[in-house]
């Protein structure tokens, strides 16, 4: 009996610090392999590729296994201050960036026209998905035909307006043009225009989806009081459509700066940073400069990669300064 009391009396156990802590280290067990990924992934490279930036180094290790890197300090850039072609790159990156911000009051329009209730509304919607889902390379290739001023869409165009079918001595058709087709491709002064084009076919498409996603979660209520207050036309998109897509058009400003800044592949399937580099970016640059067979100069490549680290910081950090205010508004 006194057995049977002292069991009842005794006092609970203590909970362990685990048991204690667990809504605490729940979130970590989740983090802590992101974390581990990003920092091997972007954050070490990013720090190497920095370090790399102060030497003069062609990616060769001597006979011991040692690297023939030699500490230059800020001698690469200082010439990239005095490189046309990295300032050349450097005015393709703004006009990308400039031109690239086309794609969001396109993308808005577009979700506007497929946000209506039409017939053969799915048939519209999946052409202008169409260019999301593929793939980069390819959408080079079909504007490198398009381009192509013997049998592409330009040069087909351009013959019928400039040229007329006349009959040779031997019977054949043949055609008399005054002056020949345009080569945008070959032309310094628009061939970066031409790949900007291309690149805005996807990005329009990916701004789109963005914005037929926010107008799904349009308050519908104050589109009927709007109404019912004689708003509509460009005053009902203005005050109450716009308002409620702030987050969606936050979103498309952020992918479509980040994708003008780090384009690459447009330029490397479609010109290959010609003609004369006039289309080179410092993606492309710090590519063609480092990696490339005509580069193996990694300590100047990585200057470059560093000087749009850089400016993509500038960017990213400025955007999430503004996603932070507006979260402290909010509350």
């Amino acid at each position: 009996m006194a057995e049977t009391t002292l069991t009842e009396t005794r006092a609970p156990r203590e909970a362990s610090w685990i048991s204690r802590n667990k809504l605490t280290i729940a979130p970590w067990i989740f983090l802590i392999p992101a974390l581990a990924f990003f920092t091997i992934y972007v954050v070490s490279p990013i720090i190497e590729s920095i370090s790399i930036s102060f030497y003069r180094w062609n990616g060769l290790y001597d006979a011991a296994g040692n690297s023939t890197a030699v500490w230059v300090g800020f001698e690469n850039y200082i010439r990239l201050w005095d490189d046309p072609k990295f300032w050349t790159s450097l005015k393709n990156n703004v006009l990308w960036l400039f031109l690239f911000m086309l794609a969001v009051p396109a993308g808005l329009f577009i979700a506007l026209f497929l946000n209506q209730t039409v017939t053969g509304m799915r048939f519209y919607k999946s052409m202008f998905f169409f260019p999301f889902v593929i793939s980069q390379v390819v959408v080079g290739l079909i504007f490198g035909w398009f381009y192509n001023p013997d049998f592409g869409v330009v040069g087909s165009i351009w013959k019928a307006f400039n040229c007329e079918e006349t009959v040779n001595l031997v019977g054949n058709a043949t055609f008399r043009c005054t002056g020949t087709p345009p080569d945008i491709l070959s032309s310094p002064q628009y061939a970066t225009y031409g790949i900007i084009a291309a690149g805005l076919w996807p990005q329009v498409a990916y701004c789109m989806i963005l914005y037929l996603t926010g107008l799904n979660n349009v308050a519908s209520d104050q589109i009927e009081a709007a109404r019912l207050d004689g708003a509509k036309g460009w005053k009902m998109l203005w005050y109450v459509v716009l308002p409620q897509l702030k987050p969606a058009t936050f979103i498309a400003v952020v992918v479509t700066v980040i994708g003008a800044l780090r384009s690459f592949d447009m330029i490397a399937i479609m010109t290959q940073g010609g003609p004369f580099g006039s289309t080179n970016v410092l993606s492309y640059y710090m590519f063609e400069t480092a990696i490339s067979e005509y580069g193996e100069r990694y300590g100047y490549g990585s200057a470059i990669a560093t000087v749009l680290f850089i400016i993509m910081l500038f960017f990213i950090s400025y955007f999430l300064w503004r996603m932070y205010q507006d979260e402290k508004e909010a509350r």
